[in-house]
């Protein structure tokens, strides 16, 4: 009798373990998805964050807007006139380092998007609003050579963003042999558009200048970014999967 009421006892164990470890992988699961909608979010709405912080500015101190502001507008050049970018960016490359995925090598792409991330706000831009030699960011250096880690570090960024969107994000975390979910196929087809689409969006800055190219190029790329990660995200309920990823 003492070894069945022992056995019995430790299946009722075994359930709860098991039933709190579902519970746990389902909060995990919950809290992946907030934290991609979320990034998703901030990327988007950056580009006209950035434009309304700068357009408020605009209209509250005209006198620090130079006449070719809107002309040459770029998310990067809205630094030097309102927060909006260190702001948003910053968080953004917070949660990219702090987001955990199913492989190291996920891990490894997220964190490092983030501090490059991180480094487009920390070494800002040259735009005529400074010169060569002024001293901008957080380190204090002259203009010409922030720009130089600014842009590096802005193309590397997008660079491994679009790596994630393609060949990443389109991984399937279940058996091999098993054939994708129609909610699979499509969303991966989405991550492979947003990723081409995050390349092509920063392309764009090569062709012949036309206004607000940078900013423009920026915003398609981030858009981009923005759709990956919600959908990734799973906000919209038709995407689901079915099956854990």
């Amino acid at each position: 009798m003492g070894y069945l009421k022992e056995n019995h006892m430790s299946e009722n164990n075994q359930k709860i373990l098991s039933a709190e470890q579902k519970a746990t992988r389902k909060a995990n699961k919950t809290w992946l998805k907030r934290i991609r909608v979320f990034a998703g979010v901030l990327g988007m709405t950056l580009p006209w964050i950035a434009m309304l912080g700068a357009f408020i500015v605009s209209k509250a101190q005209p006198q620090i807007i130079p006449e070719y502001f809107w002309t040459k507008l770029s998310i990067s050049e809205t630094y030097y006139v309102t927060p909006a970018l260190a702001g948003v960016l910053t968080t953004a490359a917070v949660v990219l380092m702090s987001y955990k995925g199913y492989s190291l090598l996920d891990h490894a792409i997220t964190s490092l998007s983030g501090v490059f991330g991180i480094m487009i706000v920390l070494f800002p831009c040259n735009c005529p609003m400074v010169t060569d030699e002024t001293l901008v960011g957080f380190f204090q250096l002259p203009a010409r050579i922030s720009d130089i880690i600014h842009c590096t570090a802005a193309v590397i960024f997008f660079i491994l963003l679009a790596f994630n969107s393609i060949f990443l994000f389109t991984k399937d975390g279940n058996d091999k042999n098993q054939e994708l979910s129609k909610q699979k196929k499509i969303k991966n087809f989405i991550f492979r558009v947003c990723g081409v689409g995050m390349l092509g969006g920063m392309a764009l800055v090569l062709f012949p200048t036309f206004d607000a190219q940078i900013f423009i190029a920026e915003a398609i790329a981030l858009t981009f970014f923005g759709i990956s990660w919600l959908v990734k995200g799973e906000v919209f309920g038709l995407l689901a999967d079915k099956k854990p990823e």
